[in-house]
């Protein structure tokens, strides 16, 4: 593929060993994950081991919304990893919606447990349970609370980042006096989640609210940011939570008010997962690999020394000069030294990886007082002045974010179609499209459309949405009854 997404180059392709997304799109993903070193199989059934490469690229992710989440007021704390299965149970709606995937443990040893624990698969329960011992006053509140750290559920069919039966994430969790704060806290933290995928992923996400059934298993109104990936496909990119005071009730976390009489506290949740890599991935990649948005790059310029036997060692000492240079401008630069292996595996290495710049640099160069350099979004190589290439550095990999943030938005418009039959419904779904249609409502009717097509809901976008928040009026597209929701549902696959 060009790196306009024309999809020619196959033969090119070939040469990094990586599947055209074209042939096949599943094993073009395992085969970066793989090649590019973000991850691993590991021993453990359904998990996968980080590697450093990956491990930076979440490190930046975490640095950049803790950073977020501190500068909004949320404080960090930590919590177990086991939980009583008792407070699971508490709840009735989260126990049947994480029934089928709980990890459980029954023994300590040899001895058997009179209670079993289950491994969090997110933490609602435990952390009610300890707010109630907290929380006494409205003075208390908010709650302002979040933590990072794994959850685990089971996955018959993992794909890395994706579907894992251990990921890693953090989770918010607030409590507030009231149901308006509470939902404007919501709202706050779906908006930074947006912010970072437009700003720093260069991710397009459509924001907007889950249908019932589609909601987080105990929540009175669950909100999302869901991403198009480059076969079509839908990925949830994060989520936001308004759990009324469900999980107040059940774990008694209640307050004085000012008006000295009891209430239950209006909680919320939040999350970004370990899931997001696979949006990088799939937002971004082409067919050499992976394309790192700038901002979030664990490597955003790598140099790389051109030289012979005799003079290779100065040019590396040359490059360690040239990175000094850029890394006081505050950018993550890494230096090619390794010896033994061909320029050109080099290049294609650093491709695969998705680099957003690589600047080669020989004896010739460095005699010109200039530098070569490609751009990953480019099939161009440019020879600049050295102190241009250096000054202009930051300029580039804004350019880069820009190009990739319009190429993926322009995807989505292109593959996003508004249909009113469900004969033009199910041929836009098989042709790996999402659909806007307008949707009565009903939980029956939406597992008859999934049945049909293998589409479920992914959001009924909010009134001042980036994209597709019109409003209108109009007839289910598969049962002819009125719309519910005064707007075109989305519907698409997912992963």
């Amino acid at each position: 593929m060009t790196k306009d997404g024309s999809g020619k180059g196959d033969k090119k392709a070939q040469q990094y060993g990586v599947t055209p997304q074209s042939t096949d799109f599943n094993d073009w993903y395992n085969e970066v994950v793989k090649k590019a070193d973000l991850a691993d199989n590991s021993p453990v059934a359904g998990a996968m081991v980080v590697r450093p490469y990956g491990s930076a690229l979440w490190e930046n992710i975490v640095r950049w919304l803790d950073d977020r989440f501190k500068a909004t007021g949320h404080e960090s704390l930590v919590f177990p990893t086991l939980i009583p299965m008792g407070f699971i149970t508490k709840e009735a709606d989260h126990v049947e919606g994480f029934a089928p995937e709980l990890f459980t443990v029954s023994k300590i040893g040899t001895e058997v447990l009179s209670e079993p624990y289950v491994m969090r698969p997110t933490s609602e329960t435990i952390i009610g349970h300890m707010w109630s011992g907290w929380l006494n006053s409205y003075r208390d509140l908010p709650f302002l609370h979040y933590q990072w750290g794994s959850v685990f559920r089971a996955e018959l069919r993992t794909k890395a980042f994706l579907r894992t039966s251990e990921f890693f994430w953090h989770e918010g969790h607030t409590a507030h006096a009231d149901e308006p704060e509470a939902r404007a806290e919501v709202r706050q933290m779906l908006d930074i989640y947006h912010e970072f995928c437009r700003d720093v992923l260069a991710l397009p996400v459509v924001r907007g609210e889950k249908t019932a059934s589609e909601r987080f298993a105990g929540a009175v109104a669950t909100y999302s940011i869901e991403g198009m990936m480059r076969d079509g496909k839908a990925l949830q990119s994060g989520t936001s939570h308004y759990l009324g005071q469900n999980f107040s009730k059940a774990f008694d976390v209640k307050f004085q008010t000012r008006e000295q009489k009891e209430e239950y506290a209006h909680t919320t949740s939040w999350a970004i997962s370990s899931r997001i890599i696979g949006a990088i991935i799939m937002t971004h990649g082409d067919d050499f690999g992976l394309i790192m948005p700038p901002r979030i790059a664990p490597i955003q310029v790598v140099v790389i020394p051109v030289g012979r036997k005799d003079n290779f060692d100065a040019m590396v000492q040359e490059g360690e000069t040239l990175a000094a240079e850029l890394r006081a401008q505050g950018l993550r630069v890494k230096v090619d030294r390794r010896d033994g292996v061909t320029n050109g595996f080099k290049y294609n290495d650093w491709e695969l990886k998705g680099v957003p710049v690589r600047i080669e640099l020989g004896p010739r160069d460095l005699e010109q007082g200039v530098v070569v350099v490609k751009s990953r979004n480019s099939d161009e190589k440019e020879t600049l002045q050295r102190a241009d290439a250096v000054s202009g550095m930051a300029a580039r990999l804004d350019g880069i974010h820009d190009w990739l943030l319009e190429r993926a938005t322009t995807f989505l418009r292109e593959h996003t179609l508004n249909v009113d039959s469900y004969d033009a419904f199910q041929t836009a779904i098989e042709a790996g499209n999402w659909v806007r249609a307008y949707h009565c409502g009903d939980a029956a009717c939406e597992k008859s459309i999934k049945d049909d097509t293998k589409a479920t809901t992914r959001n009924v976008p909010l009134d001042d949405a980036e994209f597709f928040s019109e409003r209108g009026e109009g007839t289910c597209v598969k049962c002819g009854q009125p719309s519910a929701y005064g707007k075109r549902v989305i519907f698409g696959r997912q992963y």
